[in-house]
């Protein structure tokens, strides 16, 4: 199988390509795809752009989208909605840890969900 996709969603451009530039030390088989700012480059966040990354990030082992902040993930929404896949999953993940950990687990042929529940516990202690 495929490994998962991983759209970073961020209200900052440069949040995300760093974030993808540090997952990419570790891991560089994992499709990553970057939804950063606003259409016009502002900080924000924008459905067009995450669409356009989740596009970008599909494989048949699905996609797993995580963002920063609480109107991205509003956005998040509303592009899954839009979207022809039906293997899209958002993770309620910090985004960097969270992403990095999914990267990880993706690239080690993890199932979406499990890497969706690997993202989510990034932070959390045994």
């Amino acid at each position: 199988m495929e490994p998962a996709g991983i759209v970073l969603i961020s209200h900052s451009a440069k949040v995300a390509e760093g974030i993808k530039e540090i997952i990419h030390q570790v891991e560089k088989n994992v499709p990553i795809a970057l939804a950063g700012g606003t259409d016009d480059d502002r900080i924000g966040t924008s459905v067009e752009k995450i669409q356009t990354a989740i596009d970008q990030a599909h494989t048949e082992g699905g996609v797993l989208l995580i963002y920063d902040l609480g109107s991205a993930m509003m956005n998040a929404e509303i592009a899954v909605e839009m979207s022809d896949f039906d293997d899209i999953e958002i993770a309620n993940a910090p985004l960097l840890e969270g992403a990095y950990v999914a990267a990880v687990e993706s690239g080690m042929g993890k199932s979406l969900a499990q890497v969706k529940q690997a993202a989510e516990r990034a932070l959390q202690e045994d």
